[in-house]
């Protein structure tokens, strides 16, 4: 950002300038490892658990072909945000939709941040709140793994242990001033992913060794129950899945070299790729046909071996854990967002200690009274995936070459944004359809 020139006031922009989370900390110091891991960590949440059910409906093969699908095309919805960036004075997400589209782009980039984090952040507490201390569902008691080793007891209780949680694990990492501060969290987030997926390869392999695998289905199988429609269902667990786009920004503004963030999102791409298909062929050929939307439930489940129960408890608090590193890396965006919609004319937050400590501290409050009081709040959010999600990852980036403010925009640039926009409201609407009927012929 240049240095306000006095003598020069007749010539400052109608739009205040943006404030983000880029301009929160200094940059330099952050390397392309840093990264990588950083968005990777952005896009590898509570998705991944969802993906072998989506080989259940797609088949194999066209499970591959869409996982590459929904990857080419975020590469190329990031490539507009990142060459728009290159090109104008805005340095974040929100500075673009306000270049295009004044106040109205940035206030609804920001709403959608804020509905998208807040409801993937209440998830993961819910989700790590249903390992540690189990849940009831459908009149059946599943026990979490504390209660499982140590008894029902009061202080292993869904309130007792998310509020430990909080305190003594999420909120340390909550208080760090940079995104790049978090890349170790998010190192681990993904060896964790990485041994989430060895151990269900392992056990996938055991299970074929000795004939208990069933047969892998390599398309829809139309013939047994799959409409064409059900087909549109898995692309928004995909489009989830690879989630990264409000990241981008803050982790490019602490690169040493800007320029290197393409590479970085390329590689993280390239990674979750891999751990996402290894998820869904594994898992899919584990658990055949009874695999579940979430496939943590197939894992809560008494094991004739003691080995296996250990299996079991290692997947379960593996993926708890990763949960909780990931949680910060979303909580950075949306905190900055939530700072930059309420408190457009103050000093950035990084400086004002009050306000961030504040923000920070009613999120984490409303967050966690959220996920102890409605423990099941799947299907709304599932909604709001279908939507929210879809804007920030597909039709704003596009809209914004559309808009074409800086007069970059190629014609083929025109007709791939108008494509993508086509495909992401299509699939969402049908999607959304789909899943009306499904709940309304289910009463």
């Amino acid at each position: 950002m240049k240095p306000e020139n006095p003598d020069a006031q007749s010539a400052a922009p109608l739009l205040p300038e943006i404030r983000s989370p880029e301009t929160q900390c200094p940059r330099g110091g952050a390397s392309v490892s840093g990264a990588v891991f950083n968005v990777s960590t952005g896009m590898i949440g509570a998705g991944i658990m969802s993906i072998p059910a989506t080989f259940k409906v797609l088949g194999v093969i066209p499970g591959f072909i869409l996982i590459l699908i929904v990857a080419l095309s975020v590469e190329i919805t990031v490539e507009f945000l990142l060459r728009y960036t290159n090109s104008g004075k805005a340095v974040t997400y929100g500075g673009l939709m306000a270049e295009s589209f004044g106040k109205t782009g940035s206030v609804a980039l920001q709403v959608c941040v804020m509905v998208t984090n807040l409801g993937a952040m209440i998830i993961y507490l819910i989700i790590i709140g249903d390992v540690l201390s189990g849940n009831q569902s459908e009149g059946t008691l599943h026990l979490g793994v504390l209660q499982e080793w140590f008894g029902i007891q009061w202080w292993n209780s869904r309130p007792c242990a998310l509020l430990f949680v909080m305190l003594f694990i999420l909120l340390p990492f909550l208080l760090l001033r940079s995104i790049e501060s978090l890349k170790h969290a998010s190192a681990l987030s993904i060896l964790l992913a990485v041994l989430f997926v060895a151990i269900c390869s392992a056990m996938a392999i055991h299970a074929m060794w000795e004939g208990k695998t069933e047969r892998l289905r390599l398309v829809p199988d139309f013939a047994n129950g799959v409409s064409f429609f059900d087909l549109f269902t898995t692309i928004p667990v995909f489009a989830t899945s690879f989630g990264c786009h409000v990241n981008i920004h803050p982790v490019r503004a602490e690169l040493n070299r800007p320029s290197e963030m393409s590479s970085a999102v390329r590689i993280s791409l390239v990674l979750c790729v891999v751990i996402y298909f290894a998820v869904g062929f594994f898992g899919y050929l584990l658990f055949g046909d009874s695999i579940m939307a979430d496939m943590l439930v197939n894992f809560d489940q008494s094991s004739d071996s003691v080995i296996g129960s250990l299996l079991n408890d290692i997947v379960r608090l593996s993926y708890a854990i990763h949960l909780m590193m990931v949680f910060p890396v979303m909580n950075f965006s949306l905190r900055a967002n939530v700072d930059e919609l309420f408190f457009p004319r103050k000093p950035i937050l990084a400086t004002d200690n009050f306000r961030f400590i504040s923000i920070t501290s009613i999120l984490l409050a409303f967050i966690y009274v959220v996920a102890v009081a409605i423990p099941n709040i799947w299907y709304f959010f599932q909604f709001m995936g279908t939507t929210t999600v879809m804007c920030l990852m597909f039709i704003f980036p596009s809209t914004i070459i559309l808009r074409n403010v800086h007069g970059i925009s190629r014609r083929r640039d025109k007709i791939v944004a108008v494509s993508v926009i086509i495909l992401a409201v299509g699939t969402s609407l049908t999607a959304i359809s789909s899943n009306v009927y499904s709940y309304i012929s289910k009463k």
